[in-house]
């Protein structure tokens, strides 16, 4: 063979093995940008993952701030409902308390009617003067008429407490004792204008109320239970020092009566 059909044969062999060799550089090629692509896929994986990761955690942050704050409305719905319970055991106290008076009045006043001893209004007998001073002017009893007349007024101002329409049973019992000053249910009239300014949380008066009692009818039953609805003020009004004293005072001065008894228990749960 000639050397130019040597080569001749050779530039057609390099021609045709050129195809080739430019396949194999593409696939090269293709393989490189498939591995740049996982590359790249495989590090958005792990971006989403902690983008993942961190909406996770503020989810779950995000959760305890409502549960916490669920928890502290809970605390305040539970306090609001001991206030309550408290507000109801106070109440449940007055009204056995008012029913008990209410049945002690109601006795009071059927003795007065028979013409009983304890007639409200009656003054005490009169003292016997010396032989050369002139006999007291006896006081004059009330009548019948005027007796229930009194009675009919007491229980209209009551019939307005329990009707909770506490400004007019203030007026009603303020009238009461104006027209009635010296019957024995002045002092009930009186203390019920103290629980009826009581509420209506005007404090003063019903503490002025209460004290008017104690001024005006301190050897009355109801003294020690004016002064028992003073210490519920004082604690109320947030001076349990005060309180307490009044707590005390009536342990000493009436330690027999049903006010003393609760002065006890009212002690003992201030002191816990």
């Amino acid at each position: 063979m000639s050397k130019a059909a040597f080569a001749a044969g050779a530039l057609l062999a390099l021609a045709a093995s050129l195809p080739a060799r430019a396949g194999l550089f593409d696939d090269d090629e293709a393989r490189r940008r498939i591995d740049n692509l996982r590359t790249e896929l495989a590090q958005q994986g792990k971006d989403n993952e902690a983008r993942i990761a961190r909406l996770e955690e503020l989810i779950r942050n995000i959760g305890v701030v409502e549960l916490v704050r669920q928890l502290e409305q809970m605390n305040a719905e539970i306090a609001s409902l001991r206030g309550q319970l408290e507000v109801l055991g106070n109440e449940n106290q007055q009204i056995q308390k008012r029913q008990r008076d209410f049945y002690l009045d109601l006795d009071s006043r059927l003795k007065r009617l028979e013409g009983g001893p304890a007639a409200a209004g009656a003054a005490p007998p009169a003292v016997a003067a010396a032989p050369e001073a002139p006999a007291a002017t006896p006081a004059r009893q009330p009548t019948r008429e005027e007796q229930a007349r009194e009675v009919r007024a007491y229980d209209a101002a009551s019939n307005l407490f329990r009707r909770n329409d506490f400004p007019a049973a203030i007026e009603a019992f303020r009238a009461f004792v104006k027209d009635n000053p010296q019957s024995q249910l002045a002092p009930n009239a009186g203390y019920w204008i103290g629980i009826s300014y009581a509420n209506l949380k005007d404090y003063p008066r019903a503490m002025q109320a209460q004290q008017e009692i104690l001024t005006r009818y301190p050897q009355s039953p109801k003294a020690p239970d004016a002064m028992l609805a003073i210490a519920a003020i004082q604690a109320e009004q947030g001076d349990g020092g005060s309180a307490r004293n009044t707590l005390e005072d009536i342990i000493a001065r009436y330690p027999g009566s049903d006010a003393a008894g609760k002065a006890r228990t009212r002690l003992a749960s201030l002191r816990r």
